[in-house]
């Protein structure tokens, strides 16, 4: 376990030959991890659409004109229906989205609270994203049972501005630190497919490396591309640099969970099957994410079990 990595280290690693860089990946996976164990997780938005924020890759973005329809915060009933069901269907992680620039203590808060409560008791894994916290709400989360806070980077510190305009780095590396002073594991990744350079992939997995503790789970997110966003016209990833990237993550944080997140339904059961290799063990189930499709569960229960991988 390393803090101290640099952005010219990580790029070196980054830039070995394809099958040396799985190679290695895959034994750093096999020290920290049983490499045939998947975490299934599922991930439910519970308030979806008319978000402050300017990301230019969200469909939520109030700032865009997409076909998404703005929906309230769902009843907890409904919640707790959905994670039952995601527990039934082989999923041990129950995550929660909502689109808020921040969480606003008040009615929506103690609602998220019991949400959180509800689906701990249900003995499933609780995580959430709510936007930026404060340090008062990151313990509340903690107390009512949170496993897990989702804040993603998205991409390098350099290129951020690029993407994202309405709030800055630095506010995600702030809310970040109340996560981890609360308690809390940390989840937190990017997106691949946001006009970046490879130097930006490897600065982001720095910076990622530079939180103590490493994240517990570190989604890898390949961009799907939504009509009325900036990033509608984006160019597809190349599945080998979503390898690369998976590989790169695992060497430099052994520890992690390395989560093949959104877009994954874009790649092959050939290279889902090489992210594997290099220490992905973690998928979302659901034939949606948040707003965008995924894969059907029969084809991931075919595919994990064509693999010879066994759901966690």
């Amino acid at each position: 376990m390393r803090h101290d990595w640099t952005v010219d280290e990580v790029a070196a690693i980054y830039h070995l030959p394809l099958l040396e860089l799985v190679f290695r990946a895959a034994q750093a996976h096999r020290v920290h991890h049983d490499p045939t164990k998947v975490q299934c997780a599922t991930l439910l938005s519970i308030k979806t659409g008319g978000c402050s924020e300017n990301c230019g890759y969200c469909s939520q973005s109030a700032h865009y004109k997409t076909s998404l329809e703005r929906e309230q915060l769902l009843g907890l009933d409904t919640v707790l229906d959905k994670a039952r069901a995601a527990k039934a269907a082989g999923s041990s992680r129950f995550c929660m989205g909502a689109a808020w620039r921040s969480v606003r203590s008040g009615k929506e808060f103690d609602n998220v609270l019991a949400m959180v409560r509800g689906v701990a008791a249900l003995d499933l894994e609780v995580c959430v994203t709510l936007g930026m916290l404060t340090d008062d709400q990151a313990l509340a989360l903690k107390e009512a049972g949170l496993t897990a806070y989702n804040h993603n980077l998205d991409t390098s510190e350099d290129h951020y501005p690029n993407v994202v305009t309405t709030h800055t780095y630095q506010e995600r590396l702030d809310t970040l630190g109340r996560v981890a002073k609360a308690g809390l594991h940390a989840c937190c990744g990017g997106i691949l497919g946001l006009g970046e350079t490879a130097r930006d992939r490897c600065s982001l997995l720095a910076t990622l490396a530079h939180l103590d503790p490493h994240p517990e789970s570190v989604p890898i997110n390949v961009l799907v591309p939504i009509e009325g966003t900036p990033l509608a016209d984006a160019p597809p990833v190349d599945p080998l640099d979503v390898v690369r990237s998976v590989a790169t993550a695992r060497i430099v944080l052994p520890g992690s969970r390395v989560r093949l997140s959104a877009g994954r339904s874009t790649l092959s059961h050939e290279a889902q099957a090489l992210c594997f290799l290099a220490g992905a063990n973690s998928i979302f189930l659901g034939e949606r994410l948040l707003t965008t499709p995924q894969a059907p569960a029969d084809d991931d229960r075919d595919l994990l079990g064509r693999l010879g991988l066994v759901g966690a």
